[in-house]
């Protein structure tokens, strides 16, 4: 989705209005054609730009991973660690800490973690 001016808007100050991008294909199955439209306006097919035929819209997944808030930020981090996780340089300065233990003999048929 991209925002776009509203070009009904006769106002002075235009207003951003969010347009999906939609997709459509031709019967002789040239590249698909990308075009925006309000989800009020958007028509059911439009003129291929390659072969002049009639192309009909195809259903195609939302874009929802596009988003600019915190929270879509830091999923965004948190999945690309997965990719490209940050490389150790050296060995930290502090040694983890020891679990305590216990003499308790019923503690030792518990799970260990």
């Amino acid at each position: 989705m991209t925002l776009r001016r509203n070009a009904t808007d006769t106002t002075p100050r235009a207003t951003l209005v969010c347009v999906p991008t939609y997709s459509f294909r031709c019967t002789q199955r040239c590249e698909p054609v990308e075009q925006r439209f309000s989800m009020a306006d958007v028509p059911s097919q439009v003129t291929c730009p390659e072969c002049g035929e009639s192309a009909a819209r195809q259903i195609s997944s939302p874009a929802l991973g596009r988003g600019n808030s915190a929270a879509m930020k830091a999923h965004d981090a948190s999945r690309a660690t997965a990719d490209s996780p940050t490389v150790v340089t050296s060995i930290p300065q502090q040694g983890r800490a020891s679990s305590p233990t216990t003499s308790n003999p019923l503690h030792r048929r518990l799970p260990r973690p």
